[in-house]
């Protein structure tokens, strides 16, 4: 018997909507390519979405990653979660009180692996950590970015922790992406 479909949502890393090569239809095409069904997109910033049946979500990651390198030359990084995962973040409502805006800048970033090492408390002045979802594997914080660079250093740290096996997204990006996938 055939596992039931899942919906997923593929976050991709380094993708510029101007970029070659980058463009939504040349994403979904990619996916479609794999035989996932209703493929779609979210913005212009990697955000694709589609079903296929339930299974391992490492081995998923990387026949996508593979197949971006190979057929469009994309080399960043995939991470995967399910409707399930993006819904319990959002009910989890972990910014509760807060909007997105200049001055509270809402962001969750997406790991690979389960956080293994405490986020900073104070990466920057203007950042503050919100805390970590187990569940979902994303860090949560809150930026004032009406500044210039208010999140070098909480980036960086990121980066330095997690190399490339993560992806950021604005709140307001996460909730499209559950509208868009339910």
């Amino acid at each position: 018997m055939t596992p039931p479909d899942e919906a997923y949502a593929a976050l991709l890393r380094g993708i510029a909507p101007s970029g070659k090569n980058m463009s939504n239809a040349h994403l979904r095409g990619v996916f479609e390519g794999l035989g996932f069904e209703r493929v779609s997109s979210v913005l212009a910033s990697g955000n694709i979405l589609f079903r296929a049946p339930a299974q391992d979500v490492p081995g998923l990651e990387a026949s996508i990653e593979e197949a971006l390198r190979s057929r469009l030359g994309i080399g960043g990084g995939t991470i995967i979660r399910t409707l399930g995962e993006m819904q319990g973040l959002l009910d989890r409502d972990p910014f509760a009180g807060l909007t997105h805006g200049p001055g509270t800048y809402l962001t969750a970033t997406f790991l690979k692996a389960p956080l293994d090492v405490e986020p900073p408390t104070d990466p920057h002045p203007l950042t503050r950590i919100i805390g970590y979802d187990a569940a979902a594997r994303a860090v949560l914080a809150v930026t004032d970015n009406s500044v210039p660079g208010t999140t070098g250093n909480w980036m960086a740290w990121l980066e330095k922790t997690h190399g490339r096996d993560i992806t950021t997204r604005t709140w307001l990006t996460v909730q499209r992406i559950v509208a868009k996938l339910a």
